[in-house]
């Protein structure tokens, strides 16, 4: 008689540390169910529609923390006239579609609506301040919210320095948060907001409209602070939108270290793939363990560590059984839903898809852990480690359960 299939969870240990020495996510038999669990899991798209030069980008690197060569070099042709950013690359957790040459050639976003319009999605406009010309903008707007009036809208209005008396810095505090203006937003850029959402008028749809000014800069710009506005533009993104972005990509707002805000949307995109992997028979027991060994490997190089043979040896043995108590409990659990009559394959799958992504997720915390102590140069308890592990497990399910409920996974 063979033994039960959660007591084999140190081979599952056995394969994270194959994996972990010699990771093969992309093999080809991986490939496949990659798709599906990608397929389970639609990103939720943020739609940029702007002219060329508006400050497009600038918004994307300040929601995603990305360099702007990065995402220069990110966006890849879809359609004609519609381009795509995936944030992170390898497992990402949102798109950005961009629009390109608005306002330049005859654009019609049928085609685009095509190819984007079964996905959830967030528009946002983007407009420079000073730049009355937006007919090409407005007309995009308008037909896309006909076609989907349940589509949230945000405008943002972009480039406010250009506005600003010489040598005047942005009006703080930030001043556009309540209407009517206070004196301290200069007579030029109040006057050409107001030209702008003057001939916006009322914009087709039920869903909300919000209007965000920001000056998105670099620091080397002069301008302080450079993000001015951001915070307004994420109060904005979740009031109207539910896609809960901010939480997908930044975290914790109390995490300060800039290591562990880069990491966050990393370690959020491969846990979502490895819940979506969790979810398929089967696959789930070779491939989560070689999305978990490349989610690891990327976060070394992210934290500039060598991941060698040694130091993986030394984090596994640091961990110590949490892992493998972590493998046990969710092939187990899996295991044991199978055999309830008539539901056991629908919350069996749940079951893998909520354990193998909040797994995940614990594992490049815990990760994140002690990389940033090897980058301070000091020894990593082990009972701390674990303890991180334990903590974040329960963190990564709270994360991932909203989207399983969804069907994204």
């Amino acid at each position: 008689m063979s033994a039960p299939p959660w007591k084999n969870w140190p081979n599952r240990w056995r394969d994270l540390r194959q994996a972990l020495v010699d990771p093969r996510v992309d093999d080809a038999r991986l490939g496949p169910a990659l798709d599906a669990a990608r397929a389970r899991h639609p990103l939720p798209v943020i739609w940029l529609i702007g002219k060329t030069q508006s400050g497009k980008t600038s918004i994307v690197r300040a929601l995603t923390g990305s360099e702007q060569a990065e995402i220069g070099n990110g966006f890849q042709p879809c359609t004609p006239t519609l381009r795509l950013y995936d944030f992170p690359a390898e497992a990402p957790v949102v798109r950005f579609l961009d629009t390109r040459g608005l306002g330049e050639v005859a654009y019609d976003p049928a085609e685009d609506l095509r190819f984007s319009e079964s996905q959830a999605h967030l528009l946002l406009g983007v407009m420079k301040a000073f730049d009355s010309h937006q007919e090409a903008v407005l007309a995009v707007l308008r037909a896309v919210r006909r076609r989907h009036p349940e589509w949230p809208l945000i405008v943002a209005q972009t480039g406010l320095h250009e506005a600003y008396p010489f040598e005047a810095g942005h009006p703080l505090p930030y001043p556009f948060a309540r209407v009517p203006w206070p004196a301290s937003v200069p007579l030029d850029l109040a006057r050409a907001l107001r030209i702008q959402r003057d001939l916006a008028g009322k914009l087709p749809g039920a869903a909300p409209v919000s209007w965000v000014p920001v000056d998105l800069t670099l620091p080397e710009d002069g301008y302080d602070p450079p993000d001015y506005g951001l915070e307004a533009l994420w109060q904005a993104i979740e009031t109207v939108s539910t896609l809960r972005l901010r939480a997908l990509l930044l975290g914790d707002a109390a995490v300060r270290d800039v290591y562990a805000r880069a990491a966050h949307p990393h370690i959020v995109g491969y846990a979502l793939t490895a819940a979506g992997i969790g979810a398929l028979p089967l696959v789930d027991l070779v491939g989560v363990p070689a999305i978990q060994a490349k989610l690891l490997h990327s976060l070394a190089a992210l934290y500039e560590q060598t991941w060698d043979r040694r130091a993986i040896a030394e984090f596994l043995g640091l961990l110590g059984t949490g892992i493998g108590v972590a493998y046990g409990a969710r092939i187990a659990g899996r295991a044991l839903v199978k055999l309830v009559p008539g539901i056991g394959q629908t919350v069996g799958a749940l079951w893998g898809a909520s354990a193998s992504g909040a797994t995940t997720y614990a594992l490049g915390k815990a990760a994140g852990f002690y990389f940033d102590h090897r980058n301070r140069g000091l020894a990593t308890e082990a009972r701390a480690l674990r303890q991180v592990f334990a903590e974040q497990m329960s963190r990564g399910s709270e994360i991932l359960r909203d989207s399983i409920r969804a069907g994204r996974t």
